[in-house]
């Protein structure tokens, strides 16, 4: 399995980001070919540290990075990535990476 990791840093409306994130980018996000699991995190982010600059973190999985490449190769990847800017105004971090049961 591969995961992709995207972590949304504070918006400057966060009511805004909260309905356009569920109503539009959600479903647009859902139709990625080769999505297996959708999962976001729910409530305040914290580090050892105290307060995260994070507002919300999205993990994406599918089955392997070529399935990540492929999903946002075509053309359902590429509107839910031109969608990113239009509501991610505190900016936005990708990660991605395979994963190993243990």
């Amino acid at each position: 399995m591969a995961d992709l990791v995207v972590l949304y840093k504070t918006p400057t409306d966060p009511a805004t980001f909260d309905k356009y994130y569920a109503d539009i980018h959600i479903p647009l996000a859902k139709k990625l070919p080769g999505l297996r699991k959708y999962t976001v995190s729910k409530g305040p982010i914290a580090t050892p540290a105290g307060p995260s600059p994070l507002y919300l973190i999205a993990v994406l999985t599918f089955d392997s990075m070529a399935a990540i490449g492929a999903a946002f190769a075509s053309p359902e990847g590429k509107v839910t990535a031109a969608d990113v800017p239009k509501f991610a105004t505190g900016g936005v971090e990708m990660s991605f990476f395979e994963t190993a049961e243990v």
